[in-house]
């Protein structure tokens, strides 16, 4: 099932009216349960961490390039779904590359490509770099490639239940290197 048509079967299954002031509520009780209008509070969250990543799931994480000084931005907090492991790191998707409406049709598009439709702790994604070649949207500005070596925090994992609020969380932090700017929507 999409991510978003999954906002609107959460309401349904509440018994709310998607109109309702009820519903609303609902809808920002379960933003304000993943407490991550900020990325302290993710950070400090305990049950969220881990060690390591598993190729599929959704995590933040803080990050420090490599070569940050000759690109010409880099996302300090990526929102990063890893689908292909190498040596000394990983390749993965970084949402805040994408604006927030095409992280939504990315997530929608690569709905068909989880392990199950239960959009639980265990449901990660499947897909591979030869599918996201194929997709509708172009994913490949939110490509990148991480070194283990340069990420600088534990990996807050995002669970499938909570993919379509964190994708709209303003969290990103770009750093621009060539103008010397740094830009935070917090």
């Amino acid at each position: 099932m999409p991510i978003i048509d999954r906002q609107q079967r959460r309401i349904e299954r509440a018994n709310l009216s998607a109109s309702s002031q009820k519903a609303r509520e609902w809808i920002q009780k379960k933003a304000d349960e993943l407490r991550g209008s900020n990325r302290r509070d993710l950070l400090r969250d305990s049950k969220r961490k881990e060690t390591s990543f598993q190729l599929g799931s959704m995590y933040f994480f803080v990050y420090n390039p490599k070569m940050k000084d000759t690109l010409p931005k880099y996302d300090l907090f990526p929102l990063v779904i890893p689908f292909d492991r190498f040596g000394d790191g990983f390749l993965g998707i970084n949402l805040h590359y994408l604006s927030v409406g095409a992280r939504a049709g990315l997530l929608n598009k690569l709905s068909v490509f989880t392990n199950d439709n239960k959009y639980d702790e265990k449901t990660r994604f499947t897909f591979t770099y030869a599918i996201l070649k194929g997709l509708s949207i172009d994913a490949s500005p939110a490509i990148k490639k991480y070194l283990t070596s340069n990420i600088r925090s534990r990996f807050i994992k995002i669970d499938a239940s909570e993919w379509d609020i964190a994708i709209s969380l303003p969290v990103e932090s770009f750093i621009y290197p060539a103008k010397n700017k740094y830009e935070s929507p917090v």
